[in-house]
Order: structure tokens, then C-alpha cells, then sequence
């Protein structure tokens, strides 16, 4: 005899649930309920609700409650914030050198960037550029957090800065003093200063802090994989609070020659450098370099409650792939990407449907900004056409190893503010790169949950998902 369809389901549900040998699975029970309903009676399926973890798992919960940032609109989240609401842009003539006979002379410079507020004089000048920044940025975060550092709670707290290269003006100093003095003239500093993991160890000696610290150099992914790693480390036991981001100051002659080399970077606005960033634009050609440092507090909810601070967002879901493709060029086809951010929303339990916006990669390149729409659209679907889209590199450049960490700052302050950044320099679209870039001028939003993307050289992919919290 056939079953009928109530029967149907009661044997399915019983060999759904023999599967899962989960005696606690009372909200997955729920969920499997509704979903065979729809299979097997065709009632409207519904959105998956977003997983909350019950109280007695905030130790497995892990929050934002410090932002430090330096940008190119200058030092301070304020400034940062400012620049971004009003879809100004910080991109200017380069006047660290003369960039006359390159093909590309604007970036997105910090101004007037005075260390002295942060740290010792002689200190700073011991350290690179690129660590001045963190170490500001460190500091900056955590009197946003209102974290103390005192002796017996800076062995439980860590810091994870990323930097995408070494620090390209000591590199430039020491060959220069190499060619024109000789190699006994180099500065004893210049190694200490020019390791890539010295803004991390910078931090950590100006801070203070005796817990977890390293770095992460995977380019333009470096710094939101440097946060989502420093969750990570939080989440399983390595350290009460890590300090995460990155950090980068790569304005030199040989930086941008290299780049130049490369065609990597915009020529066409040389005369008029506010409108040479145009992610998604049908008239984009190519990034604009950038520099600053961006750096969050995370800790878990428990210990973000007990002490009384304020929770800027939950980091809610982390994903990373790599497209295997080539060493510059991201895999056209967004597959690489889509993984990432399929990744990041499984981690995070939410469904497509539940992102309210996204932070995007989007560093105005031809391929790369195409790249990332396609990979939206395979993970999104129809409903990437209505999901809000922004790019904080129109207005600030790309600041390579500082991005993603500067970028997921701009996601929480989004989120916070309640107001979508814009995308500036939408002045021509492009047929393939059709969604909602939130054009030119910002736009009120309620954003419960955001995704922040970033895609380096070498084809490595990372994805941050935030969720602000009631």
C-alpha cells in the first residue's frame, strides 16, 4: 500500500534525524519540519532564520567593541566616517616624491599624519610608515573599547596585523643608501623596520601586550583574513582579545613604478584625480594605490558583557578560498570568490536573502570588479539585483594590506549609522555589471547583517560577515 504524504514525511523526518546522531537538535528539527512540509505539500517555503546561539554559547560568540582607523581622509574614525557618508573623495596628487613621467601619479594619501600623539618620537623613528599607522590605529581602538591593559591581562591579549608587502619606503631608502654609499651605510633599523610582521610586533611592544601575535601577507585579502583569523584564535582559547587588521604605506617611486609596469593602475585622471576610482564603472581602468591602517577589538560576547562595553557588531561568519588560477588576474568567472562568500554565510547561518548590504573588493579594475558581480550573482542569485553594493575604494584607493581591514570598518560604521556609503564616479554603466552600486550619494538603510569582500593578488579570497546585535 502507498504511503500517503503524512506518512511520507514522518519517514523522512525519522532518517533526516538518524542522520544528524544529534540528541540537541530541537531548532534543526523545526527547520527540517518546515522544509518537507514544502516538499511534500507545497506550502510556500520561507526564509531560513538567522541562527542564534543560545546564552550559555557567548563564549563561542565573538564581537567588535574597539575601531581605530587611519585614512586617507586623515586619522581617526570620525574623519574616516565623514568621508565616506558624503562620498567625498581623498584621492589626490602624490606629494610624498615627484610622480612626474609615471603613467599613474595619484593616491589616496593619509594627511599631515603626526605619530607623535601615539607613540615616543625616537620611537617612531625607528619604525616603518606602515607600523606608525597600526600602532596609532591599536591605540585608537582600544580607547574606543575602553579595553585596560594591565599586567596580568596583556598576557590574554594578542594582536594580528596584516601587511600586504614589506614596508616599500625603507626598502627604497636602504637601495638607494646601497647604490649611492654602500652596504655599510645601510641603517642597523632598516630590517627591524621592514619585516612584514613589524607593524604586529609594533603594537604589541607600544601596547604592551604579551599574548598571540603574528601577521598574515596575502595581499589585498590580508586584512580582513587577519580579522577573521583573530576570531578564530579568540573563538578556540589562544587569547581573551586580539587587536586585528592591517596596515600599509606603499606611496614610493618603486611601488608605484612597479605597479605601473604592471598596468595595474589608472592613467586616464591623472588632471583630475577625484574621479580616477570608478568600481563598476563602464570607464574604470584600473586601481588607484592607497594607504592607512585600519584596526578592531574582538573579544567574546561573555567577556565584552561582563565588562560592560559596548558591542559595535557580532563577526558572525569568516570564509576564505583560494581561485587557483593566476599569480594577478582573479578567475573570471567569480567561482573562486562565491566559495568564499557561500562559505562565510554557512559559518554565520544566514541565508542570501538575509544580507542587507555588501562592503565590496571592488578596486575599479576591469577584470576584478567584473569577477566579483558574477561571483555575487552565482551566490545571490535574483536576489542580487536587490541587495545594496558599495565600494570604499571610489573615494580612498586601494590600500592593498590595509584594505579588507579598513573596509570592514567602514561595513560596522555602515551598520551603526544605518546609512549605505556610496559608490562615487558612477557615471557610465556597465552592461555587465548591472546590480545596485548604490550610485553617488548615500542612502538610509536598516543593516542587520553585512558581508565585507576581499580578493588579493594570487587569487586568494576573503569574506567577513557582521551582524548587529539587538
Amino acid at each position: 500500500m502507498a504511503q500517503t504524504p503524512i506518512g511520507r514525511r514522518a519517514a523522512l523526518r525519522a532518517e533526516l534525524l538518524g542522520l544528524l546522531h544529534d540528541p540537541q537538535a530541537d531548532e534543526l528539527e523545526a527547520r527540517i519540519d518546515e522544509l518537507l512540509a514544502t516538499v511534500l505539500e507545497d506550502a510556500p517555503i520561507t526564509a531560513p532564520r538567522p541562527f542564534l546561539l543560545d546564552e550559555e554559547d557567548e563564549d563561542r560568540r565573538v564581537v567588535v567593541t574597539g575601531l581605530g582607523v587611519v585614512s586617507p581622509f586623515g586619522t581617526g574614525v570620525q574623519p574616516f566616517w565623514d568621508g565616506l557618508s558624503s562620498g567625498r573623495s581623498a584621492v589626490g596628487r602624490i606629494t610624498h616624491f615627484d610622480p612626474s613621467g609615471y603613467p599613474c601619479q595619484i593616491a589616496g594619501q593619509v594627511p599631515e599624519f603626526d605619530p607623535r600623539p601615539f607613540m615616543d618620537v625616537k620611537d617612531a623613528r625607528r619604525m616603518s610608515r606602515a607600523s606608525q599607522f597600526a600602532v596609532a590605529a591599536a591605540r585608537m581602538a582600544v580607547a574606543s573599547a575602553a579595553l585596560r591593559i594591565d599586567a596580568a591581562s596583556s598576557e590574554e591579549i594578542g594582536a594580528l596585523i596584516a601587511c600586504g608587502t614589506s614596508s616599500m619606503p625603507d626598502v627604497e631608502e636602504a637601495v638607494r643608501t646601497l647604490v649611492q654609499r654602500g652596504g655599510m651605510k645601510i641603517s642597523p633599523f632598516f630590517i627591524p623596520a621592514a619585516l612584514p610582521h613589524m607593524p604586529a610586533s609594533q603594537v604589541s611592544i607600544q601596547l604592551g601586550l604579551r599574548g598571540y601575535t603574528t601577521s598574515i601577507s596575502t595581499a589585498c585579502a590580508a586584512g580582513a583574513q587577519a580579522i577573521g583569523e583573530a576570531a578564530e584564535i579568540v573563538r578556540r582559547g589562544d587569547a581573551e582579545v586580539m587587536l586585528a587588521g592591517g596596515a600599509e604605506a606603499p606611496i614610493t617611486a618603486l611601488s608605484l613604478g612597479a605597479f605601473c609596469v604592471m598596468r595595474a593602475l589608472s592613467t586616464r585622471s591623472n588632471a583630475d584625480p577625484a574621479r580616477a576610482s570608478r568600481p563598476f564603472d563602464a570607464l574604470r581602468d584600473g586601481f588607484v594605490p592607497g594607504e592607512g591602517a585600519a584596526v578592531l577589538v574582538l573579544e567574546r560576547l561573555s567577556s565584552a558583557r561582563r565588562r560592560g562595553a559596548t558591542v559595535l557588531a557580532e563577526l558572525s561568519g569568516y570564509g576564505a578560498s583560494s581561485d587557483a588560477f593566476h599569480i594577478t588576474a582573479p578567475d573570471p568567472t567569480g567561482h573562486g570568490a562565491a566559495r568564499a562568500i557561500r562559505k562565510a554565510l554557512q559559518r554565520a547561518h544566514f541565508d542570501p536573502q538575509q544580507v542587507d548590504y555588501i562592503n565590496a573588493h571592488a578596486t575599479s579594475t576591469p577584470t576584478g570588479d567584473l569577477a566579483e558581480t558574477r561571483a555575487i550573482k552565482a551566490v545571490f542569485g535574483e536576489y542580487a539585483s536587490s541587495v545594496p553594493i558599495s565600494a570604499n575604494k571610489s573615494m580612498i584607493g586601494h590600500l592593498t594590506g590595509a584594505a579588507g581591514a579598513v573596509e570592514a570598518a567602514a561595513t560596522i560604521l555602515a551598520m551603526r549609522h544605518s546609512l549605505l556609503p556610496p559608490t562615487i564616479n558612477q557615471e557610465q554603466p556597465d552592461p555587465e555589471c548591472d546590480l545596485d552600486y548604490v550610485p553617488n550619494v548615500a542612502r538610509p538603510a536598516e543593516i542587520s547583517v553585512a558581508l565585507s569582500n576581499s580578493f588579493g593578488f594570487g587569487g586568494v579570497n576573503a569574506v567577513l560577515v557582521f551582524r548587529k546585535l539587538p
